[in-house]
């Protein structure tokens, strides 16, 4: 039997050793799923409930593998619904490949059903390389490029096979004019700055005395290399989501999470500091680095395309964080006092302080920062963690302390909702023999979180380790949102858009054959943990929590958080006198690192 082109598109995947292939099947890759059934099935077809969680279970995989993650879709809708899911992939800098069917080349430009112009539409969302193949010669070429591109330039790429191409018989290039023949795999390598552009970064970091640090996702394989950097310029380390997990939470000097969703510590590195280093970052927001003119500045990035920006940098280093950093370590001074590295101690120390006041304050019915500060002293030393967008990241970016070979991460750049399931589900067909946690909101839960409980169910017992633990923090509101309304627009809570039904998420786990269990009581937190990270199945805890609880800013003014808190206690005229007879003093007890005016004489500036 001869060979057709959809055998060769799974032969030569398998060629460039991928093992899974997150999908959902249509008519309009019905060639490949043939082929996958006289391949028994190699790459696995990972089935899921929507293509946009195979997306999202593509991005989980490449971001907890380092490998290229692949997804697969139909034509017309099913290529459509890929796209929030690349996306995601495309702004974190995540390598994900995807693979989408479309109508026969007969039919092109005919308006015929499902018919979509595939090349215009992802022509943003795979901007490095998306090609349609018209004739079996363009493969291998067109797929080993889409490999290499999207490995190389950490980026979404896209192949486009039409359904009749599919069927038709492969035959190779030929060495011949107009072919274009290929070969496999990419060597890695670790780019470096020339010696007198790290001469130029040295001088700007000798030359401060409050250095400051924001590492990203691509200093996670330089974690020695950081360590050296700051104990040899006395600095503190912020950082940004994306890289929660490149070094470890319980270093003294590390000040955490950066950001809306970050620590006061943090902001207070970045207000204070003389001179900044970002390493693998491109992290957004401005207004959280030092004020324009404050601090000398260098940035070391592998992509010149993301250099440059954020911050008027002296220095712009184009390299590999490892390679980089061992190059200009050996030009760096050792810091002349340990002052400023004693305040960031001191103040990180009081964070986690305020940390542990505020997981035990009382609420109603459950305080959510007590469900994920009741996490940290049982978290298994090789897990995998995915928080959702909303509320729920909140709590992942500043009560959880990641150290050693735990792995966490989030939707960093585009925070979609409804990936920290789907995330976690790829984190388990990359590394089977690994506990993952996923905490998510009722509203991811109830937008895609409950169906991909299915795909859950329908692999788990391939995975050596079963333990996959779904932590749903119900308070029936969308609550990242509410929150942001009555703190920014000093707005209450419109229930129209914000209520959310109370669903038996427990329930619906255990009727597909997982684990489950509603916690409803504070003392009962703990013990629900430590029954899921033991369950011989993947589990799905039922968090009732109090949505009264907020996610608040790190800068947030007090004005500002005294208006949010008296928004929700509207119509409690009892509540709200006694918030604003001690809400204050409140303020001071429990807000991180909250300071009064007096504290910095002269500036006039309540922070």
């Amino acid at each position: 039997m001869s060979m057709k082109v959809s055998d060769h598109i799974l032969e030569r995947l398998r060629a460039w050793e991928v093992e899974h292939v997150f999908a959902y099947p249509g008519d309009g890759i019905n060639g490949l799923l043939a082929a996958w059934g006289r391949a028994d099935d190699k790459p696995q077809f990972v089935q899921a409930r929507h293509e946009e969680m195979a997306a999202f279970e593509a991005v989980g995989y490449a971001k907890f593998s380092g490998k290229v993650g692949v997804c697969a879709a139909t034509s017309g809708p099913g290529a459509i619904h890929l796209l929030n899911g690349l996306y995601d992939a495309k702004l974190d800098h995540v390598p994900v490949v995807a693979i989408v069917g479309q109508t026969n080349r007969s039919a092109m430009g005919g308006s015929y059903q499902q018919e979509i112009d595939l090349l215009s539409l992802y022509k943003d969302v795979a901007s490095d390389f998306c090609e349609m193949v018209t004739v079996p010669e363009q493969l291998p070429n067109v797929l080993d490029r889409a490999m290499r591109t999207a490995m190389a330039r950490r980026s979404v790429t896209a192949v486009i096979v039409p359904a009749d191409v599919q069927e038709l018989d492969y035959s190779a290039p030929e060495h011949a004019f107009k072919m274009v023949p290929s070969s496999l795999g990419m060597s890695h390598y670790a780019p470096v700055p020339a010696d007198p552009d790290i001469e130029r970064a040295a001088e700007v970091l000798n030359s401060g005395e409050k250095v400051a640090l924001l590492i990203g996702q691509g200093a996670r394989g330089a974690r020695q290399e950081v360590m050296e950097v700051a104990d040899r310029l006395g600095a503190g380390v912020a950082k940004a989501l994306l890289g929660k997990d490149a070094l470890d939470d319980d270093l003294p000097y590390v000040t955490g999470s950066i950001g809306l969703l970050g620590t006061r510590p943090s902001y207070e590195l970045m207000q204070d500091c003389d001179t900044l280093l970002v390493i693998g970052s491109s992290f957004p927001y401005t207004q959280f680095l030092p004020e324009f003119g404050q601090a000398r500045a260098v940035q070391i990035d592998i992509d010149p395309h993301m250099v440059g920006m954020r911050y008027p940098f002296e220095v712009n280093l184009v390299g590999d964080a490892r390679a980089t950093l061992q190059r200009l370590l050996p030009h760096l001074r050792p810091a002349k006092a340990d002052t400023w590295r004693k305040t960031i101690e001191k103040n990180t120390a009081r964070w986690w302080e305020v940390m542990e006041r505020r997981a035990a304050v009382d609420a109603e019915p459950i305080n959510p920062e007590y469900v994920a500060h009741a996490l940290n002293g049982l978290l298994p030393e090789n897990v995998i963690l995915a928080a959702d967008s909303g509320s729920a990241a909140n709590w992942y970016a500043r009560h959880l302390r990641l150290r050693g070979d735990m792995r966490g991460s989030l939707s960093g750049t585009l925070a979609t909702m409804g990936p920290g399931v789907p995330y976690v589900i790829g984190a388990k067909f990359a590394h089977g023999d690994r506990p993952a946690i996923a905490l998510v909101g009722d509203g991811a839960m109830q937008m895609n979180g409950l169906a991909e409980l299915i795909t859950i169910a329908k692999y788990w017992e391939q995975w050596a380790d079963p333990r996959l633990v779904v932590a749903v923090l119900n308070n029936q509101d969308l609550n990242q949102v509410t929150w942001e309304m009555r703190a920014m627009s000093g707005a209450p809570q419109f229930l129209p858009s914000q209520s959310l039904p109370d669903v038996a998420y427990a329930d619906f786990a255990r009727s597909v054959g997982l684990g489950g269990m509603r916690v409803e009581k504070p003392q009962d937190v703990q013990s629900a943990w430590e029954t899921a990270l033991a369950s011989d199945r993947p589990f799905v805890l039922d968090f009732r929590t109090d949505p009264a609880v907020p996610p608040i800013p790190p800068h947030a003014s007090f004005d500002q958080i005294e208006a949010a808190a008296l928004s929700v206690l509207k119509g409690d005229s009892d509540r709200a006198g006694m918030v604003r007879q001690g809400f204050k003093a409140k303020v001071q007890e429990m807000l991180p690192g909250h300071r009064h005016r007096e504290d910095r004489p002269g500036t006039g500036e309540d922070t």
